[in-house]
């Protein structure tokens, strides 16, 4: 008996035996998550992909590059769901999708389907991840998804090792770093050491460097500053680690065949069709200059009127009405009074500079700065637009904290201070569950209006 794996896109696979086809975080868009181009370049045949017959598909949590509405709805709405999600909201949005079938998952309990067994296992963020364990023709394979091993799972996945195949994310994503590109430290010249000591437990036969099968726009500066890892660094540092072990590299279509003694090519999957050059790597540049944020908003199309009304709305009374209704973290930066500016740039470059003094759970707009600065963020116009109005994440919407330089009092206590503790990222993402599903299925339904 054998396994036939093959590579979708980012941490998408089809995974086949005895005729049976299941699938895992299953994308069928590039670009996906609004500006995540896949990396190699590949196009998907959507006409093939209505005419599959998957026996489950399997979402291991509920980040858009994982569950994306656009993608599932060109399935079958008799094909078995299991999300891993700790919220009811995004269960009801597949049924009202159409699905009829749409189950939770739960860790460690396994899920049956035909020759497969898939066993949920805990991630080390248990609120949001999971990880799968797949067993069938006798085989073993850990998708560790983007998330990472917790402790008491890594005994337990420890037990049934030498796995046959690990799917690891191999990237140490700078999603953070570029958030404030002028105070953060260099990548890491190497992959990390925990890594390794984790793929030494599970000892596995086959490791294939999974997920972060992407990058932004051609022109985004992100393309040399959030990947530090290649794939030839990590092919060379894992194998040079674990001597038993091989590196295989699955780009997007690409099938392979695992049985108890070998790996070997199969037949790509025909409904996802390369473009251009495969073996592409990537390339980070510790030295890197940030572009500026004015800069970057030009590379965006201008907002219409209302857009823009929303916008301007947005940051004169509905970010202040967000911030108030929240519950600010004890340990918080702005526990203490600050004055904070956000700086709002339109597709010219022009920027529109609205200051804010905050105080704990109070906030009050200002006319003019009469205070030194505390701390600053800049978003291109559109991008807030994006995330007000369309569910965009944070990691797509180029925002610039503190890349100024304050006062020696200030700089001191920015220290201690936390990126995410911002002010706009709070308003936005604290309380945005599903908010990019939501906006999906929003234009799902305005498609099947007539004249939609």
């Amino acid at each position: 008996m054998t396994l036939k794996i093959s590579r979708i896109l980012h941490a998408g696979y089809v995974f086949e035996c005895e005729q049976t086809l299941i699938a895992f975080d299953t994308i069928f868009e590039n670009p996906f998550s609004r500006n995540c181009h896949a990396f190699p370049d590949v196009r998907f045949d959507h006409a093939q992909i209505r005419e599959l017959k998957l026996a489950a598909v399997f979402i291991s949590h509920f980040h858009d590059d994982h569950c994306s509405l656009e993608s599932l709805d060109l399935l079958h709405r008799e094909t078995p769901i299991y999300l891993y999600c700790l919220f009811d909201e995004l269960f009801a949005m597949l049924r009202e999708l159409g699905f009829v079938n749409v189950q939770p998952l739960r860790v460690n309990q396994p899920v049956r389907v035909g020759p497969f067994e898939v066993i949920p296992r805990e991630a080390l963020d248990a609120d949001v991840d999971s990880m799968f364990q797949v067993r069938a023709a006798g085989l073993n394979v850990l998708n560790v998804v983007d998330s990472w091993i917790s402790p008491d799972a890594l005994t337990e996945l420890a037990k049934f090792a030498p796995w046959d195949m690990v799917l690891w994310p191999f990237q140490t994503m700078r999603e953070i770093a570029v958030l404030s590109p002028s105070r953060a430290e260099p990548a890491a010249p190497t992959v990390p050491e925990d890594w390794l000591e984790e793929l030494a437990v599970l000892d596995p036969r086959y490791v294939v460097p999974s997920s972060c099968q992407f990058v932004q726009e051609p022109w985004s500066w992100y393309n040399q500053a959030f990947f530090p890892v290649t794939y030839r660094q990590f092919q060379r540092e894992v194998e040079a680690a674990l001597p038993k072990t091989r590196v295989v590299r699955l780009n997007p279509s690409v099938s392979m065949v695992l049985d108890r003694d070998s790996i070997r090519p199969a037949a790509p999957l025909s409904w996802v069709s390369p473009v251009g050059e495969q073996e592409v790597d990537y390339q980070y540049r510790a030295d890197l200059a940030a572009p500026s944020t004015a800069s970057i908003a030009c590379r965006f199309a201008a907002l219409t009127p209302e857009q823009t009304e929303l916008v301007l709305a947005y940051c004169q009374a509905g970010l202040l009405d967000k911030y108030r209704e929240m519950e600010l973290p004890e340990d918080s930066y702005f526990a203490s009074p600050r004055l904070w500016r956000l700086s709002v740039y339109d597709h010219a470059g022009a920027g529109r500079h609205f200051h804010y003094r905050l105080e704990g759970d109070a906030i009050e707009r200002l006319e003019q700065a009469a205070e030194p600065l505390a701390w600053t963020t800049e978003i291109p116009m559109a991008k807030l637009y994006a995330g007000l109005a369309l569910g965009e994440s944070l990691t797509s919407m180029y925002m610039r904290i503190n890349d100024v330089v304050f006062g020696a009092e200030i700089e001191a206590q920015l220290a201690a201070a936390d990126v995410l503790d911002d002010p706009l990222i709070r308003c936005l993402f604290n309380d945005g569950f599903a908010a990019y599903q939501a906006a999906q299925l929003r234009r799902l339904r305005q498609r099947e209006q007539p004249g939609g």
